[in-house]
């Protein structure tokens, strides 16, 4: 089973990406990616799974457990940071947009049922990580410590300046040691076009992931619309191409009790990590804020 699965290769109809834990071949995490037109509304039933709903591009209104909320959204990904809502398992969920929206449905496999929530772009961390050339913006959304309103689903988006590398140094999640939890993870790539703001086709970027025994060893290009499923090994780096931002959404749940996205870095690579105190941080970083655009 590929670990790739570029654009297209999850589509459900008009819908770009459908991901189910069993399409993925585990138990916990999956992805949706919905389009509505303008003036269109759709029903989705949550199941098993508790989700946010984070806009893509465009807005939407979210209606749930006789609760509405009204999600202003962006016009990309890299204009702005965006409100969200979190819905429960076992939820009727209505979608509806008056311009269009492009939205993403994170979302995991839980066991208790909780009450739909508002997200406002306000309140969510903008975290400036690394340093120099490995530079990048982590829009802590959905995360513990944040975000405490979810059973099993983290997530948070990143965002890496054209010629960056993030998502390093490599790191792993996949056994419960003393730095690390069990977590199947996600990551659904956008890149941005010559402008830096639209996404487009044209650009790419680099992903990898391996493991210590060589059983998983790939290094690929990742254009805008891909995913890239993280079953186990480490991961990383995650490189923009020079010209071409690169956004990507990480969706991680698993079996603990307690959530945590802790992890442990590969040891070859970690000492680099130590360099970041002596080297400035890239100055385009951070990108975008609840307020629009940055830089």
């Amino acid at each position: 089973m590929s670990l790739h699965r570029p654009l297209g290769t999850l589509s459900d109809g008009e819908d770009p990406v459908r991901l189910a834990p069993e399409d993925a071949g585990w138990s916990w995490t999956g992805l949706r990616v919905l389009l509505l037109h303008p003036g269109t509304s759709r029903v989705i039933e949550t199941g098993e799974f508790e989700a946010f709903v984070l806009p893509l591009s465009g807005g939407c209104v979210v209606e749930v457990d006789g609760l509405r909320f009204e999600l202003s959204g962006r016009d990309s990904v890299f204009t702005r940071v965006t409100d969200f809502a979190y819905v429960p398992r076992d939820a009727t969920v209505t979608l509806s947009t008056r311009d269009g929206v492009e939205v993403a449905l994170p979302m995991a496999r839980c066991s208790r049922r909780l009450e739909p929530k508002y997200g406002p772009a306000e309140d969510v961390p903008v975290e400036v990580r690394g340093a120099g050339n490995a530079t990048r913006q982590v829009t802590n959304f959905g995360v513990p410590g944040v975000w405490d309103h979810a059973d099993k689903l983290n997530a948070c988006e990143l965002i890496t300046p054209d010629g960056n590398w993030s998502s390093y140094p490599p790191h792993k999640h996949d056994e419960a040691t003393e730095c690390e939890v069990v977590n199947e993870e996600i990551y659904y790539f956008r890149i941005a076009g010559r402008d830096g703001v639209n996404t487009s086709r044209d650009g790419f970027g680099l992903h990898r992931t391996y493991t210590a025994d060589g059983e998983i060893d790939e290094d690929v290009a990742v254009r805008d619309g891909d995913v890239f499923l993280i079953p186990r090994g480490y991961h990383g780096p995650c490189v923009a191409a020079p010209g071409y931002p690169m956004y990507y959404l990480n969706v991680l749940a698993g079996p603990a009790d307690d959530r945590s996205m802790a992890f442990c870095d590969d040891p070859t690579h970690g000492w680099v990590r130590d360099t970041w105190a002596a080297t400035p941080p890239d100055p385009r970083c951070p990108v975008t804020s609840a307020k629009g655009r940055v830089r």
